[in-house]
């Protein structure tokens, strides 16, 4: 089994040193080996090379995405690395099955992503609490947590790979809970591989 970590953290005047991210990629890294994985890693806030990148993608069987929430989204740096290496990979090695195109608009749309042997899972870190998500009447309105990351669940759907389970660490600066987080992970981590 073949396994790409993407670290979508970034470094910012403001934000903690990525020590929760970091540790959970190292972690995430180590069990994978222990089962004897391969694995590689991108940090994204180091930088890349976009083919290296691409290809990275379509080597992997599974996709692993750790990042944190910054203002209900991704960090613009992950952003920008969604958006320049699955550009490329949509110019054929990853999508333009048997899905619409311009000479075929019949198609379903989002149906011809080529990837179908592979899944992702995302791992998220967030400052909101996880009650926003089981309240109806609070912030997120009902949504799920995976209703709240739907553009990066999209962006993998369109591409035919399969989800996993996400995993969320809920409240990491106003009202931290690492210890019992650490174990949670670990534990679906074994769950899900």
């Amino acid at each position: 089994m073949k396994v790409l970590i993407i670290n979508g953290y970034e470094v910012f005047e403001g934000v903690g040193a990525a020590k929760l991210n970091n540790s959970l990629v190292d972690m995430e890294k180590e069990i994978f080996e222990k089962k004897n994985y391969e694995v590689r890693v991108t940090h994204v806030d180091k930088g890349y090379e976009v083919e290296k990148e691409l290809e990275n993608n379509l080597w992997a069987d599974i996709i692993f995405i750790q990042t944190p929430i910054y203002w209900f989204n991704i960090p613009g740096k992950f952003k920008s690395y969604i958006d320049k290496i699955y550009t490329i990979g949509n110019a054929g090695s990853m999508s333009n099955g048997d899905g619409r195109t311009r000479s075929d608009l019949s198609k379903k749309y989002g149906s011809g992503g080529l990837l179908t042997n592979k899944k992702y899972m995302l791992s998220v870190t967030a400052n909101y609490p996880k009650e926003v998500f089981e309240e109806n009447n609070s912030f997120f309105d009902g949504l799920t947590q995976d209703q709240t990351l739907i553009p990066l669940h999209k962006t993998y759907q369109y591409f035919g790979i399969q989800k996993l389970p996400t995993f969320s660490i809920f409240d990491v600066f106003k009202n931290p809970n690492v210890d019992s987080d650490i174990i949670d992970f670990k534990k679906h981590l074994e769950i899900n591989f």
